[in-house]
């Protein structure tokens, strides 16, 4: 009888985090990091929505509340979403969640069976393709073109879709590339789901960076398109336009009250609900006016950081970048720098043992870590399956303009530093 059960073997994670272990070992071996690989907004929660939380726990707003959500909270998506993507909302197919992560389970526990196709953007966010895996189902990666930047159209999703596609995952703005879906765009890619998908295929479209959008360009969903609302389960949350990625609030829009029964089940089943004075917060930072300016101060800081970081690292010899439409990350192809320091030879020289779990990009990564200071996230991160031979990073900007400027310097001398690489990988002491 073995411990485990065997579906944990295809479980996979969010190295965002695991590579907090690789800071603290280089921190450890006295490496002073700059950190460019949690993506999270390094401003504080306004104070506004702070005092709501805080007046709720002060009058005893600490108990169990309502499982789907409370009511005030849902009205206010509600209300928020039918104005932003002119389509009627009605709150009771609202259901609140903690966090934003949640509801990737739950659509692929809800509406996926073993051997179902999934579809879903590559490279892009990795807990899609852990769900997809962990369940039994097929994964079917979009892979997202460079040249394109990092979007993709209606014609590469079409030849992907079959009689087993069963849900579509659609993020814009992107995390990892900052890849933004145009609306004329988005009126194709409806009419090949309206034509080539039984109206029980449903499409996940992740809007968790709705708000960070840079050159005066406007967010657009997949819901607004005409005959979509009935096939779209749209996602948000607070952690990202109002930097609240530790009060863990996110909520689902679902196409039926069936669909959102079966969610607020799924929430009874895994946490009871989300906390009654954090929702009252979630509600304040939708309906304070304030949160406008607040989120628009903070959206035009992560343009600024964009146009630097984007400059500078086209400015590097073997890095092409291309310019971000939102959120708030850069997806460098550092194809040049692996062949320059030798990574692409090195890698195919490693035992068997050891290079299914890295690649030419990985190896830098780590090398950037352990020799350099700075942390940053490599391609398999972000969708392993059909990543071969994909040469990128993730560089979060999510951090202060002269720690950007300062990491892009240290990530200039490594990708110059062939001695410095080809000893490190001898020592494979940090290889994946």
């Amino acid at each position: 009888m073995k411990l485990l059960a065997g579906r944990m073997k295809n479980l996979g994670s969010e190295n965002a985090f695991k590579v907090g272990d690789d800071i603290r070992r280089a921190e450890q071996a006295g490496m002073k990091v700059i950190r460019f690989n949690l993506g999270e907004p390094d401003f504080n929660s306004a104070d506004f929505i702070n005092q709501v939380a805080v007046d709720h726990i002060h009058r005893g707003n600490s108990h169990y509340c309502p499982p789907a959500g409370i009511e005030s909270l849902r009205r206010a998506v509600a209300k928020q979403i039918s104005e932003t993507r002119g389509i009627e909302i009605h709150p009771d197919h609202v259901v609140v969640t903690v966090g934003a992560k949640p509801p990737i389970g739950y659509a692929l526990m809800s509406y996926v069976n073993a051997g179902d196709e999934v579809i879903y953007p590559s490279p892009g966010f990795p807990i899609y393709e852990s769900w997809i895996t962990y369940l039994g189902a097929k994964a079917v990666p979009l892979h997202l073109d460079e040249k394109k930047g990092f979007s993709f159209t209606a014609d590469e999703l079409e030849k992907l879709i079959t009689r087993k596609t069963k849900l579509i995952f659609i993020n814009s703005p992107s995390n990892p590339t900052g890849g933004v879906l145009a609306e004329e765009e988005l009126a194709k890619i409806a009419q090949v789901i309206r034509k080539k998908c039984d109206e029980n295929v449903r499409v996940y479209s992740d809007e968790v960076y709705e708000h960070i959008i840079f050159d005066g360009l406007k967010h657009h969903s997949i819901i607004s398109q005409r005959g979509m609302q009935d096939r779209t389960v749209l996602v948000s949350g607070h952690s990202k336009s109002f930097a609240m990625t530790g009060w863990r609030l996110g909520y689902a829009i679902l196409p039926t009250l069936e669909e959102a029964a079966i969610f607020k089940n799924l929430n009874i089943n895994n946490f009871s609900c989300t906390p009654p004075f954090i929702q009252e917060a979630g509600r304040e930072a939708i309906e304070n006016p304030s949160s406008t300016e607040t989120v628009r101060r903070m959206v035009h800081e992560f343009q600024q950081r964009r146009d630097y970081v984007i400059d500078a690292l086209n400015s590097i010899e073997g890095i092409s970048c291309a310019n971000p439409k939102g959120a708030f990350y850069a997806f460098p192809n550092i194809k040049g720098v692996c062949e320059n320091l030798g990574a692409i030879e090195k890698y195919k020289k490693l035992p068997k043992s050891i290079s299914p779990r890295t690649s030419p990009a990985t190896l830098f990564q780590k090398f950037l870590l352990y020799r350099h200071g700075v942390a940053t996230m490599d391609r398999r991160s972000f969708g392993q399956i059909g990543s071969k031979g994909k040469h990128f990073i993730r560089i979060s900007m999510a951090t202060d303009i002269d720690s950007l400027k300062l990491g892009i310097v240290q990530l200039e001398k490594a990708s110059k530093d062939r001695d410095g690489f080809a000893k490190f990988v001898k020592e494979a002491k940090h290889l994946y």
